[in-house]
């Protein structure tokens, strides 16, 4: 347990390079913003983004300013406080998941995801994570792909046959 009091502001192990690439990201940001359209005026197309990573420029400048004015916590350790195992693992399977999906496809890699994710973090029968699983996967994909029409990476299942069959059931 800390000896300072919680209501004075500390540093936090990992701030200062937080707020640094936050700085660093909304200057690209801004960056890019302007390669839209430039300003020409504020009814162009680039006027909102630009607007928009202008205030992130500035806002990430003030909080990197004031973070550097903080004095260091006492008794933090980045790796447990900041940075615990669990969120390492979930980051490496969402990295993974999407390296994956172009290959193996939405369907497949996003069970995957789900399944593995989901036993990891909910750690209950095999069965129970399988169905949460299998129910959020189809809701997920008939929202976005039957609802919405968003074309979903197909990968290794032949998705666009086994719709059509799916189809021609009801015709």
């Amino acid at each position: 347990m800390s000896s300072q009091s919680p209501f004075i502001k500390t540093r936090k192990p990992g701030e200062r390079i937080f707020c640094l690439l936050m700085v660093m990201g909304s200057v690209y940001l801004f960056w890019q913003s302007y390669a839209i359209s430039g300003f020409s005026s504020f009814s162009s197309p680039g006027a909102f983004p630009l607007a928009a990573s202008a205030t992130m420029v500035l806002a990430s400048c003030v909080t990197f300013l004031n973070t550097l004015k903080l004095p260091a916590a006492e008794n933090v350790r980045f790796v447990y406080h900041c940075f615990p195992p669990i969120v390492a693992v979930i980051m490496a399977l969402i990295l993974i998941y999407s390296v994956v999906l172009e290959s193996l496809g939405f369907v497949l890699s996003s069970f995957a995801f789900l399944f593995v994710s989901i036993q990891f973090l909910y750690r209950r029968s095999v069965l129970t994570t399988l169905t949460i699983s299998l129910l959020a996967l189809i809701v997920v994909y008939i929202i976005f792909r039957l609802i919405f029409q968003v074309v979903l990476p197909e990968g290794i299942v032949p998705e666009r046959e086994i719709l059509s069959s799916i189809k021609s059931l009801w015709s």
